[in-house]
């Protein structure tokens, strides 16, 4: 079967573009802008990916066509697909209907940490001899993929809580049908089709019924949005971490280490090379997702000693003359506190410089205008990038924060900027959800240029 992929270089597709090719389909897809790391995967595993969304991308017509969220109506090749009568179905349900259909699902929902927990739980399976079928949104390090098919009965599934397609406004996640689910947390976002945190709850909400009584449901205990979800209705045993059954302890400052606690009794020390307090908490929700489908957590505890972490999630690109280059996701500003705070606790960082370019659709509305400056306030320095196609003013933001903020309006100046700050021994964190004009490799090339330093 061909099955051709509209919006083929979004995280979620892109891993859904290598489930179908694995599973025996001839698999091609439509795209703009496709960046790295998907852009680098979909080519090393010889998908083709057409540029823009011209209608003959479906000439001669494929056996069907996956139609991603970021399409709309009005777009010609969609008005083309509904006239011509091909196959057409949304990627949440492909991936139901063709891959997790009598598999054993583990669902990873929440605003935050999603990719993480996904590929700490999807790791410690893998370290089990299990097998497990995975897709995440983002390449996990210790398989250098987002999705693989793997053996039956588990499957790992990153569940999002955006909307299907444009002829399905449900969030993705109530596709998938879970046995263990994890709600690592909830916040307000996605402002672009959210209108406020009742609706997202209520979307949430509507996971929880697709758990059955025969599975589980763990959840961070201590998030109130999440316990006001699941008073509105809950089916399914529960398990909490963080407050509750699973709980750590003996946590080191920079979260490098800590003590795993189940139901009072110490279980084992973790120890990594993952940082932050949030980082904990990620791994207990995958322990006790882990511990649901038979995994000692005595086997689960050396499998995160090795965990390798996740593509741009707080992931080192470079180290120029002791100026360490940080690249993360981070598009909340829940995520950037956390994200700072992870890597002021690591010991012997310099000065803390982050550069931010808010893409974000809640960003780019201007929904998190207030929040930006605490959440950036314990960096030393801030450079915050102006798009051309930002409709709000950045320099509030930075006349907030005291006078250690500059504004820039070009990826050019942005790198001029960090550069004239940066030192040796200091950090840089560069945070965007998109590939922030190749910034990452063209700032450590003018920070070589500046210190003199081989490429």
């Amino acid at each position: 079967m061909h099955i051709h992929i509209l919006g083929i270089g979004g995280t979620f597709m892109a891993g859904l573009a290598l489930l179908a090719r694995a599973a025996g389909h001839t698999v091609s897809g439509s795209d703009a802008n496709v960046y790295p790391p998907m852009s680098t995967q979909l080519e090393e595993a010889g998908i083709q990916v057409r540029e823009g969304y011209q209608p003959d991308h479906l000439t001669p017509p494929p056996d069907c066509v996956v139609v991603g969220n970021v399409m709309s109506r009005g777009r010609p090749i969609v008005e083309y697909l509904l006239d011509s009568a091909i196959p057409y179905t949304s990627g949440p349900a492909w991936l139901a209907e063709h891959v997790l259909r009598g598999r054993w699902v583990l669902a990873v929902a929440g605003t935050h940490g999603k990719t993480t927990v996904t590929s700490m739980l999807t790791w410690i399976l893998e370290q089990a001899g299990l097998q497990p079928g995975f897709l995440i949104g983002g390449i996990a390090q210790d398989f250098g993929v987002s999705a693989r098919l793997g053996a039956a009965p588990f499957f790992v599934v990153e569940a999002d809580e955006y909307d299907t397609a444009f002829f399905d406004k449900r969030s993705k996640f109530v596709h998938y049908l879970p046995r263990t689910l994890v709600l690592n947390n909830l916040e307000y976002d996605h402002a672009d089709i959210f209108p406020d945190l009742a609706s997202i709850q209520r979307q949430f909400h509507h996971l929880v019924r697709t758990v059955p009584g025969s599975g589980r449901i763990i959840a961070n205990g201590a998030d109130t949005h999440l316990s006001t979800t699941l008073a509105m209705g809950c089916w399914t045993p529960q398990e909490h971490f963080v407050v509750g059954d699973w709980l750590a302890q003996e946590v080191e400052s920079d979260g490098g280490a800590f003590t795993v606690v189940h139901h009072g009794e110490p279980q084992g020390r973790v120890e990594w090379t993952q940082a932050g307090q949030h980082n904990v908490h990620n791994a207990l929700a995958a322990i006790a997702a882990a511990h649901h489908v038979g995994v000692p957590t005595a086997q689960a505890i050396p499998a995160l000693a090795s965990f390798q972490g996740v593509r741009r999630r707080l992931e080192l690109r470079g180290t120029v003359n002791a100026i360490q280059v940080y690249d993360d996701f981070a598009h909340h500003p829940t995520a950037i506190a956390t994200t700072l705070a992870g890597l002021r606790a690591r010991r012997r960082i310099g000065k803390l410089i982050a550069v931010l370019e808010p893409r974000s659709n809640s960003m780019r509305l201007g929904i998190f205008r207030q929040a930006l400056a605490p959440a950036l306030k314990t960096a030393d320095q801030v450079v915050l990038y102006q798009a051309p196609d930002l409709d709000w003013d950045l320099r509030e933001i930075s006349a907030a924060l005291d006078g250690k903020a500059q504004v820039r309006d070009s990826i050019d100046a942005t790198i001029d900027a960090v550069c004239a700050q940066s030192q040796p021994g200091d950090t840089v964190l560069i945070m965007s959800n998109g590939g922030f004009g190749g910034i990452h490799e063209r700032l450590l090339n003018s920070l070589r240029m500046r210190f003199g330093t081989p490429a």
